[in-house]
């Protein structure tokens, strides 16, 4: 029984030991920017296939009205501003607080997917998403509709967004790259489709007949959020359990900002917001201020969403190579240099073939960026975090959101001159690059030569203890079992020279 107890005990000890190694290793590749292998809150390492590719398909459909709905909603903005006698400015509130909705929820969606898991915030989502374009058909005022059309849609795109990231994130592993870029060109194919298709549903059947059938449509968030299912969890050692219990009383984890490399990202990603956006807003504007009739000027933005289909999946597919997903951080700053460049050559164009080809060049760049976002914070924070994390990045980002746009439409007016609105945003992206590039090199990359944590260090000291202690106890009972040998030896097979033996 004695024997059984060590055997356990040391047992523990190499399975503690190798828990060390590995909890060591993994905080320094996180620290370094590699991509994390690691398991997911469940303690299940990632299928990297199977299901997943259900969980893939639902995401792709998420991530295409999620972005994709705030802009297709702008084809209805002149029957609108003709029903409600408005002005244009009023309209696009509809679209900015949508995008305000989706971005500045996220800590609420940490919050909730940590309390009640993924699947059941994803179909509530979809219900309110569906809920409030229904609704937003029978208003009767812009105000009623910047609730339905706007908060109560925005949120609901919301709780379907950041947990389906957060569950494709637990799905994949190895091919979690290509999984990332395969799910972001659903924001381009839904942008191509659904702009053609509220056109043509207003044509038919009016405002309130696309709002209503877009709500119908919203409803398949709903069969996107029952694919999510959960991962299945083994039996653990009690020392995972205590701790798996410690982490799930945090609602918001807010222990990311501890974190180098968070904090290094969430600023450059907020910098990258202010100058991303600009370019497409301004850009047929800015063709139609040369003198471009507007159907070639509209052309433009397709043939910027054409590219970004295609350049999204090959930039996941670039990303999980083996040479370069330990250096995505790189690639990702590579990609936002790449992207704010082009800026500032699309700047100089004064013909519509320059334009055309600033457009080709910026849906490249655009669809890195977009592929690899998500892909760098979850590397940079792993699974456990990733559902907080993400919902603090969007709070911050959702500020950026809210300011880049509207100070480049600032600018305009001010100046009436839309090179130096493209030369702005440039910038602001060039500087994202900068930022995360040279913060990964000299802040992050000395965390990993400093000492290990306190943490880690008590871990340590508790790992020399038990070890010693049962040295010392097989010591003891090694001592123990020479002297039963000796005092006893007929109980251990021995035959002992007695009268009765001898007879």
């Amino acid at each position: 029984m004695r024997r059984l107890k060590k055997r356990s005990k040391i047992e523990y000890i190499g399975l503690h030991s190798q828990w060390l190694k590995d909890a060591s290793s993994e905080s320094l590749r996180e620290s370094m920017g590699v991509v994390v292998a690691d398991d997911g809150p469940s303690g299940v390492r990632a299928p990297d296939g199977g299901w997943g590719w259900a969980i893939l398909f639902g995401c792709f459909i998420i991530t295409g009205f999620s972005y994709a709905f705030p802009k297709a909603v702008s084809v209805f903005f002149k029957e609108l501003i003709r029903e409600f006698d408005i002005g244009y400015s009023d309209t696009a509130w509809i679209s900015s607080i949508l995008l305000a909705m989706l971005y500045g929820t996220g800590p609420l969606c940490s919050v909730c997917v940590n309390k009640f898991g993924c699947r059941p915030v994803m179909l509530v989502g979809g219900l309110f998403a569906s809920l409030g374009m229904v609704a937003a058909s029978f208003c009767t005022s812009i105000i009623q509709l910047y609730l339905t059309a706007g908060v109560i849609t925005g949120l609901g795109l919301a709780l379907n967004f950041q947990p389906s990231l957060i569950m494709l994130n637990r799905y994949f592993d190895k091919r979690r790259p290509i999984a990332n870029g395969l799910s972001a060109a659903g924001s381009p194919v839904f942008l191509c489709a659904l702009s053609p298709l509220g056109q043509i549903l207003q044509d038919v059947y009016g405002w309130r007949g696309g709002f209503l059938i877009l709500g119908a449509m919203l409803l398949n968030c709903c069969v996107c959020g029952a694919l999510m299912r959960p991962l299945e969890s083994p039996k653990k050692l009690e020392v995972s359990k205590e701790t798996s219990k410690k982490k799930s009383k945090k609602l918001l984890d807010l222990s990311v900002f501890k974190d180098r490399g968070f904090v290094v990202y969430t600023v450059a990603a907020s910098i990258l917001v202010l100058g991303l956006f600009v370019p497409p807003v301004f850009v047929v504007s800015y063709a139609k201020d040369m003198g471009v009739y507007d159907t070639k000027a509209a052309f433009l933005l397709t043939i910027l969403g054409f590219i970004d289909i295609f350049a999204r999946p090959l930039c996941g597919f670039v990303a999980g190579t083996k040479w370069v997903r330990p250096r995505c951080v790189y690639l990702f700053s590579f990609a936002m240099f790449f992207n704010g460049f082009t800026d500032l050559i699309g700047s100089m164009s004064d013909s519509y073939t320059g334009l055309v080809v600033f457009c080709i060049f910026f849906g490249i760049s655009y669809g890195m960026v977009g592929a690899l976002q998500f892909e760098v914070l979850m590397a940079i924070v792993g699974t456990q975090k990733f559902s907080s994390a993400i919902g603090l990045v969007l709070l911050m980002e959702a500020i950026a959101v809210l300011v880049g746009p509207p100070s480049g439409g600032k600018l305009l007016d001010a100046t009436h001159i839309y090179k130096y609105v493209f030369i702005l945003a440039g910038a602001e992206v060039v500087l994202a690059a900068l930022v995360l590039a040279l913060g990964n090199i000299f802040c992050i990359k000395k965390k990993s030569e400093e000492p290990q944590t306190k943490r880690e260090m008590v871990e340590r000291e508790d790992l020399d203890r038990l070890e010693n202690k049962a040295s010392e106890e097989t010591k003891m009972d090694s001592v123990e079992v020479e002297c039963f040998l000796k005092a006893e030896p007929e109980k251990n097979g021995e035959i002992v020279t007695s009268p009765e033996t001898s007879v």
